[in-house]
């Protein structure tokens, strides 16, 4: 069973809150792209596309949309006063050059030791890997954002991907519908939990290892 609107909207509300003034973002598909909807009282954020847009802007009311203008994944999207599109040569060169401060994407699994496997699972047709190892490897902070378990119920936090990698050690902070990890040099530490979970639900969940925060929110 897929997540409800209203775990996507929480789960990107809370990635919002580690976005700062001033901030160069790029916006995987899927849930990260609804992020610009949950902005709070962050100035001049720059949202960034692989496929060449920079000043991404909320998403578009129903009939409004603008068919020549979309994010990296197809979708439509509003560009903010001061925004500019470009080539992707010119988009990949600003990734490259390590400019981006943040990246906000999906992911297949993620291990104890912050490994991405996000791009794809064997035996499936996919379009090919874009821009995600360039993203993981080259972004100042990683932020995943993906549902806590598979369709069949497994963890999608586990000690050793099984997937093939995007990256290796990308990851800083993981955010499921269950709650909020970072990842330490020691391996992944629970610092939120969202209501109505509880701990229980956490640790019967989570197949990689997990410290708990000492401060640890439900929120």
């Amino acid at each position: 069973m897929g997540l409800g609107v209203t775990e996507k909207n929480k789960m990107a509300a809370r990635a919002a809150r580690e976005i700062r003034d001033g901030m160069v973002v790029n916006l995987g598909i899927g849930i990260p792209s609804i992020v610009p909807n949950h902005l709070d009282g962050v100035k001049n954020v720059l949202f960034h596309a692989e496929n060449g847009v920079l000043g991404i802007g909320k998403t578009p009311v129903p009939g409004e949309e603008d068919q020549n203008l979309c994010n990296a994944g197809g979708f439509p999207v509003t560009l903010e006063t001061g925004g500019s599109y470009f080539d992707s040569l010119t988009a990949f060169s600003i990734i490259r050059r390590g400019l981006l401060d943040l990246t906000i994407l999906g992911a297949l699994e993620v291990s104890q030791k912050g490994d991405l496997a996000n791009w794809i699972i064997p035996g499936q047709k996919v379009p090919g890997m874009g821009g995600a190892t360039e993203l993981a490897m080259k972004t100042k902070k990683v932020i995943v954002l993906m549902a806590h378990c598979d369709k069949y119920g497994n963890s999608k936090i586990v000690k050793e991907c099984k997937l093939p990698l995007t990256a290796p050690k990308c990851v800083s902070m993981l955010i499921t519908n269950m709650g909020v990890f970072e990842v330490t040099a020691t391996g992944i530490r629970l610092l939120e939990i969202f209501k109505p979970y509880t701990l229980a639900d956490l640790t019967l969940n989570t197949e990689a290892d997990f410290e708990v925060s000492e401060n640890l929110m439900f929120i």
